[in-house]
């Protein structure tokens, strides 16, 4: 799904106008070292697993929530490895947004890795040293959560 209702609502009401959003990011890694990622079908840009948390939804089950619905891979939450303010950023369709992100760490658990949405063109697993161009901020995310102690960074 790529714009949750509660936000295609909210912007019925204030049309482009900035929203705040609470997003993240899932880092999956699985026993082999390799990391999970996603190509996007819109852009066809490989990223890790991203969304934005519904209403009142836990931000690690929302983490687990989105790598199941995106990649069909069941997964868990190790630990919260980044907390990153993002700055504001204007979307094609005109709508601004600014997102606060929660990165997680997380471990496959079960699953083959597959498109499961509409939001990806394709789905694989990478080896560290195999990994395809991903925007840096993709990178830095991917980056703290192969440092993440269990204590999160705090990135302005």
């Amino acid at each position: 799904m790529p714009t949750p209702d509660f936000i295609l609502q909210l912007r019925a009401k204030i049309g482009h106008d900035l929203l705040w959003l609470p997003g993240v990011t899932a880092v999956v890694l699985d026993d082999a070292g390799r990391v999970l990622l996603c190509q996007r079908a819109d852009t066809l840009c490989w990223t890790l697993v991203t969304g934005i948390l519904d209403p009142g939804e836990h931000p690690a089950r929302g983490a687990v929530r989105e790598v199941l619905e995106e990649t069909a891979v069941v997964a868990e939450v190790e630990h919260l490895a980044e907390v990153h303010a993002g700055g504001p950023m204007q979307f094609v369709n005109g709508d601004h947004a600014q997102f606060l992100n929660l990165t997680f760490r997380c471990r496959y658990v079960s699953g083959s890795a597959r498109v499961n949405d509409d939001e990806s063109a394709q789905v694989r697993w990478f080896g560290l040293d195999e990994l395809p161009r991903l925007p840096d901020y993709h990178r830095d995310r991917l980056h703290a959560a192969l440092r993440a102690t269990g204590v999160p960074e705090f990135v302005r």
